[in-house]
């Protein structure tokens, strides 16, 4: 300890060690209170190995307060990426939702100036125009054209991923145009990011922010930047939905006018559309949407996911074969029109830029045959995929925020309890309950299906998920991994059209417990993996000795419980000899009667004891498999009583049954594990 006079502001002379700076710390002491500790331990003359430990620990604490001030930066980045998505929900006009998405990206990280191109709609739609910008000093850039070869918006439109240039002109790596170079010298801009726009696989725009200095961009940034693009993306795409319900609208309008033989029908589903957009606009959910269009059709109406489940269901539709259900579905999505199915019932696709996202099955009560009902179903399949884009919209950024939370509770740094547990309650994850850990990778089929239903799986199962390098990784609610496995086994495998190799683990409670988990569901897909056992499912437990390879939790004494427990408290109670004659039947090569002349018993004891171990153990014990298990928890149980001798000469406490310590004793690297 260090003696002297107080420190102004500042903890006592002789307090100045390791516990003074992380006082500092918890108090959010700023660096120079640090500082300030150093200076006056060298003041008071502190020897040079005090001196050393506390210049370390300032060292720590620094990265410490850089450590949690990157996570509040990353905190407010979420944060407002979700009043982002909430807002985009609430702009409904193309242009007025791009002068907004524009607006907060350069808000959001600061840019001088944020732009928009989108791909031209005529043509090849090769080459993109700027459709709007935020933070502009000229009148050159709204308008401009960006070819297809030119700028870091093709470089994005190429491959899908962030581009960007801390000084762009000055980058000879960036295919260069004369056009652009021009606006960018006009508005003074020097550093560049581009991210892409875009739904689903398709890329139809890029959103820029640009600094008028030169600025490197933090992999943060770019992150943040990305995210807000792919938010941008989905409102885009929900926009040009609205636009094209309102052109059916008007089409609707201008065939009435044209049809008058037909003004009736149209005036009818025009009305009926009109209805259903509003609900749409009004926030309604997909049961609410089916039950208003039902109203109007007259039937019985169901509403599939891109994966066949039933998401929504209105009266009392007829059993159908899934296969001929199937069948249809893709029929209408090859049309993306409705098709009538042989029982009369018909089948509309639903659909967003492209992408799947489900099926409606209408059974009216009436065959459809004034056109009414048809073209209601064609509409009511688009109102239903925006609605379907409108819960996507605000999911993208709570997903974004779940993410975060799983990618924490599996990084190396033990997350702190106090703050995770009501974070994770936030989002509906009660991760001071016990939750199993489930690591599937698919043995083929597109990776694309397997992310999208393990999102969907983990919403459905209050979990987190996370999708890395062809695996999907599961925190489940529960306390038996083998049957989350198993559940999670039965739903993907049929989706991928391949089998599906799991390992699990669990159940852990606490945030601090959650790496574990993972580590060791990690293991026992590698075991598989080695075992050639593709599409099989595996916990630590269920894998016998193997599991105390894989486990860092089942012990060497769980093993030898789970395998011989019964034998050796039937001995302990009644003070038998079961344990010995195992040893001696397994010695003697599983001869009864050379095992009774080892032991100096007659024959007939020997198989009142084997039958004894029968009951106590199962019919199936000598089968090679179990009877492997028993041999090698029999020798690990001698062991540990060899063991239990040496530790006898030091007082240990023994259990009465089993004399060995509990719980497996480990040595050291290079040493056996007993």
């Amino acid at each position: 300890m260090i003696t002297g006079e107080k420190m102004t502001g500042g903890p006592e002379p002789d307090s100045l060690d390791v516990m003074s700076v992380l006082e500092l710390l918890a108090q959010g002491a700023p660096t120079a209170r640090f500082e300030e500790l150093l200076r006056a331990a060298r003041r008071e003359e502190a020897s040079d190995e005090v001196l050393s430990k506390l210049d370390q620990a300032v060292r720590l604490a620094s990265r410490v307060q850089a450590l949690i001030g990157h996570a509040q930066q990353r905190e407010a980045g979420l944060a407002a990426l979700i009043d982002t998505a909430h807002d985009l929900t609430l702009v409904h006009g193309m242009d007025a939702l791009l002068h907004e998405i524009a607006r907060r990206a350069r808000r959001l990280l600061n840019f001088d100036m944020a732009y928009i191109g989108l791909r031209d709609a005529d043509g090849e739609g090769r080459a993109s125009s700027i459709r709007t910008a935020e933070g502009e000093t000229t009148s050159r850039s709204v308008g401009l054209k960006t070819p297809e070869d030119s700028g870091l918006g093709s470089l994005v439109q190429r491959s899908g991923a962030p581009a960007w240039s801390p000084d762009y002109l000055a980058d000879r790596d960036i295919p260069h145009s004369p056009d652009i170079d021009a606006v960018v010298r006009a508005e003074g801009l020097h550093a560049i990011l581009a991210v892409p726009l875009g739904y689903g696989t398709r890329v139809f725009g890029t959103l820029y922010g640009a600094d008028r200095k030169v600025r490197h961009f933090t992999p943060d940034e770019i992150s943040l930047t990305r995210s807000l693009g792919n938010l941008a993306g989905v409102a885009i795409e929900r926009a040009r939905l609205l636009e094209d319900a309102r052109a059916e609208v008007t089409e609707l309008e201008l065939d009435t006018s044209r049809a008058r033989n037909s003004l009736t029908v149209q005036r009818r589903v025009e009305a009926a559309y009109i209805r259903l957009i509003d609900l749409v606009l009004s926030g309604c959910d997909p049961q609410s949407l089916a039950e208003a269009a039902v109203k109007e059709l007259s039937g019985a109406l169901v509403v599939r996911d891109c994966v066949g489940r039933t998401v929504v269901v209105t009266g009392t539709p007829p059993e159908l074969a899934e296969d001929d259900v199937l069948r249809w579905t893709y029929d209408a999505h090859a049309a993306g029109c409705p098709v009538l199915m042989s029982e009369g019932g018909w089948v509309a696709p639903v659909t967003a830029g492209g992408e799947n996202l489900g099926a409606i099955l209408l059974v009216p009560d009436e065959p459809l045959t004034d056109g009414f009902g048809v073209r209601l179903l064609q509409l009511t399949a688009r109102a239903v995929a925006l609605i379907l884009l409108l819960e996507r919209t605000s999911t993208v950024a709570h997903d974004q925020i779940r993410d975060e939370l799983l990618a924490e509770l599996l990084s190396e740094i033990r997350p702190q309890s106090g703050q995770m547990i009501p974070r994770a309650r936030r989002l509906g994850i009660a991760i001071d309950e016990p939750h199993v850990m489930v690591v599937a990778r698919p043995e083929g089929g597109p990776e694309g299906r397997a992310a999208a239903w393990a999102s969907s799986y983990a919403h459905r199962m209050s979990g987190l998920m996370r999708f890395r390098d062809g695996c999907v990784t599961l925190l489940l609610p529960g306390e038996d991994p083998l049957a989350a496995a198993t559940a999670v086994a039965g739903e993907l495998t049929p989706l991928v059209g391949h089998p599906v190799t799991i390992g699990a683990a669990g159940p852990v409670s606490g945030p601090g417990r959650v790496a574990q988990a993972h580590r060791e569901a990690l293991n026992c897909l590698e075991a598989l993996t080695e075992l050639s056992n593709l599409g099989g499912v595996a916990t630590p437990q269920q894998m016998g000795f193997l599991g105390v390879l894989l486990s860092e939790t089942h012990g060497v004494g769980d093993y030898v419980e789970s395998v011989i427990g019964p034998v050796l408290d039937y001995d302990a109670q009644r003070f038998t000899e079961l344990t010995r004659t195992l040893d001696a039947y397994f010695a003697s090569s599983s001869s009864p009667t050379r095992a009774a002349s080892d032991l100096h018993v007659h024959p007939n004891t020997v198989s009142r004891r084997l039958d004894r171990i029968a009951e106590l153990l199962g019919a199936d014990w000598q089968n090679p498999e179990r009877a492997l298990e028993i041999q090698l928890a029999l020798r690990l149980h001698r062991t540990r009583r060899t063991l239990q001798h040496r530790y006898a000469t030091a007082g240990a406490v023994r259990d009465t049954r089993d004399p060995a310590p509990r719980g497996p004793v480990r040595f050291h690297k290079g040493q056996a594990e007993s």
